[in-house]
């Protein structure tokens, strides 16, 4: 698994979580307990710390990143994404906070400062842009995103059943990935 320490700090990645060998995860970076992350992610916490929650996956292809300190942001900021989030393919987090149970849409983009709040979706393509706010149980679209409705309680529920789904398929991927380095 290609985990690399970077000024001094390894990535702590629970015992649970899997990594697919694939995806890179440097530096100043915690994964929780039964999250996954697929095939062409790069989780690089460099300059601030990235920390993702319990039962999230991170998709093919994600890029999470941070912000480093500048004369606007004296401190940098961090990226944090809670519990049960579904990130999907491609998508981009960038120095942002992601709240428990949300999902992040094929191809989009949270920018500098911007909140996806809990339970709440981010669709496929938009672009979140720095500093903007996705309510609880909203659903938002498009570039730059607009809110466009209220979820529906089965929306929410589907969040949940992908991101069981994605827990169930790491585990599977673990065994079988174990099983072909045995062999």
């Amino acid at each position: 698994m290609p985990v690399y320490p970077f000024g001094g700090i390894i990535p702590t990645i629970d015992p649970t979580a899997f990594v697919h060998p694939d995806a890179i995860v440097i530096g100043n970076v915690h994964i929780g307990p039964g999250s996954s992350v697929w095939p062409g992610a790069v989780i690089r916490g460099d300059v601030h710390f990235i920390h993702i929650g319990a039962g999230t996956n991170v998709q093919d292809g994600a890029v999470l990143h941070v912000s480093r300190a500048t004369a606007l942001k004296p401190d940098g900021l961090p990226l944090r994404i809670g519990d049960n989030v579904v990130i999907g393919h491609n998508v981009t987090l960038h120095a942002c906070t992601i709240g428990n149970d949300c999902m992040i849409g094929i191809g989009a983009i949270v920018l500098d400062g911007a909140v996806v709040e809990a339970s709440a979706i981010l669709g496929a393509g938009a672009m979140l842009p720095p500093g903007k706010t996705v309510i609880t149980k909203e659903l938002w679209v498009g570039a730059p995103a607009k809110r466009l409705r209220e979820l529906s309680p089965e929306e929410i529920q589907a969040i949940e059943a992908t991101a069981e789904s994605y827990r169930q398929l790491a585990k599977s991927y673990a065994i079988a990935l174990t099983a072909q380095i045995l062999h």
